[in-house]
């Protein structure tokens, strides 16, 4: 994501990105980030918990105002749990030996949804608008 982060604020769009990972994040080195100490695949907090979620994203949208050298992290003052023994289970070696345990839910080469109406908005706004931009000059 840093990568296509400085592709973007080279073409003079402010970027922030938002990790869960905060050594791959720094050796990414994306112009700004916010680091949430949560799983893999939670980078915006749990799921179906929108005010958690509302909260993380203003949160992390602050740092559009408090960051100011490239490649500035802020570490969110959030918490996954009352204390870091979650931590252990993803460490941990799966019962098949298959590497560490990893409870994030299967991923998809199609969008998935938490629900029918986001399906619903997502599908009634079409093609992707956001990606225009980064089409050839």
């Amino acid at each position: 994501m840093g990568l296509i982060a400085r592709e973007i604020e080279r073409r003079g769009i402010p970027t922030l990105s938002l990790s869960s990972a905060l050594s791959i994040t720094r050796a990414v080195n994306p112009p700004r980030a916010a680091y949430l100490d949560f799983p893999l695949g939670h980078t915006a907090g749990k799921p179906h918990d929108a005010d958690g979620n509302r909260e993380i994203l203003r949160a992390a949208l602050q740092g559009f105002d408090s960051l100011r050298r490239p490649g500035e992290i802020v570490h969110l003052p959030f918490a996954w749990a009352a204390d870091d023994a979650w931590k252990d289970d993803v460490m941990r070696p799966s019962a098949r030996g298959e590497g560490h345990a990893d409870r994030r839910v299967e991923r998809f080469d199609t969008p998935q949804y938490q629900c029918d109406d986001d399906r619903a908005r997502a599908e009634a706004a079409g093609e992707c608008a956001s990606c225009v931009f980064l089409e050839p000059r």
